[in-house]
């Protein structure tokens, strides 16, 4: 049986990824994995083997900038209606463990650890990334609901 994880834009473009949030102009919004930091999201392109934001056309580039932009907009807004710990949303296109253009879209909170809250996202110790407390799932639909009626109200 196929895991839609082993190819999540193609899982994407086929209806079948359920971290899918909406489909947007140049990829799709899609809820994190984890929610250790309440809110992660994700970027996905919409163009199975593009890598790089520099192999898309400059057009298309401006368009995932702009659903980037668009999707931090959101995590922003909910986050801080949310908790009052939220401080700042982080954007970050990286691609050094997946092969695929995505955008990882971060909220942080004042109630992270002073050792890291001002640091990287990444430097939080590998167990947090496989933590059953915080993987995504149905806790987490309410957040869900919110992040996709902000971005529904974002490009309305």
């Amino acid at each position: 049986m196929w895991d839609w994880k082993q190819d999540r834009i193609k899982a994407a473009l086929g209806g079948v990824n359920p971290t899918v949030l909406r489909r947007l102009d140049a990829g799709f919004a899609n809820i994190g994995d984890v929610q250790f930091l309440p809110g992660y999201c994700v970027l996905l392109v919409d163009t199975p083997n593009v890598q790089r934001l520099t192999d898309l056309p400059r057009r298309r580039r401006l368009e995932f900038l702009a659903d980037m932009e668009l999707l931090g907009e959101a995590v922003e807004r909910v986050c801080a209606r949310r908790d009052a710990g939220f401080r700042r949303v982080n954007l970050e296109i990286l691609g050094n463990t997946d092969p695929y253009l995505h955008a990882h879209i971060w909220p942080r909170y004042d109630w992270e650890p002073p050792e890291i809250v001002g640091r990287p996202v990444w430097l939080y110790p590998v167990e947090r990334w496989s933590d059953p407390e915080t993987a995504l799932g149905p806790d987490h639909d309410d957040l869900r609901a919110e992040l996709t009626a902000e971005i529904d109200l974002l490009r309305s």
